[in-house]
């Protein structure tokens, strides 16, 4: 999930590949805010869908953070949806499509997108990439060709993704 709408010069990536029912991606959320507050549109933070099977509504939510994307709130749903990840244990696409209507969203377009399947490709095609570079859990952090595990600990993380982001942002000076 990328929010980019228009081309810009090469940027630096930062790929996310999380699961909005993770606990753990859940606990990130304070730096990936962070990071989006530090670096604005200098550093490209991409959502990648890694749903686990382990949690039952994390591929409903990937599909439902797609189409929030297509109605332009991509990643105030993601946000919103990851801080409820207990609750949307408990109550699945009954908290996707309420989260919809808490920030405007067509939500009986969100409930077809889920039925149809229409992101399903970009669902399946992120989790593919990220098995092929040695994803196993969320969140996993890829900056600079370097992977960085989430999932084990979040202490230093960001720090360690500011140092690799500002030195890819001196290099395009």
């Amino acid at each position: 999930m990328n929010d980019a709408t228009t081309p810009a010069p090469a940027r630096p990536v930062l790929d996310v590949w999380c699961e909005l029912q993770c606990p753990d991606c859940h606990a990130a959320l304070t730096d990936l805010r962070a990071l989006r507050e530090r670096y604005g549109d200098r550093l490209d933070i991409r959502l990648r869908h890694f749903p686990l099977a382990k949690h039952k509504h994390a591929y409903a939510a990937a599909q439902a953070a797609e189409e929030a994307l297509v109605q332009g709130q991509g990643w105030p749903y993601v946000e919103a949806v990851l801080a409820r990840t207990e609750e949307l244990a408990a109550r699945g696409e009954k908290l996707l499509l309420e989260v919809a209507g808490e920030l405007g969203l067509d939500g009986e377009e969100l409930e077809t997108a889920l039925i149809d399947g229409r992101h399903l490709l970009i669902v399946d095609a992120d989790e593919a990439e990220g098995k092929a570079i040695g994803v196993t859990g969320t969140p996993t952090y890829v900056i600079g060709g370097e992977r960085l595990d989430g999932g084990r600990s979040q202490e230093g993380l960001r720090a360690r993704i500011e140092e690799i982001a500002d030195r890819l942002l001196a290099g395009q000076d």
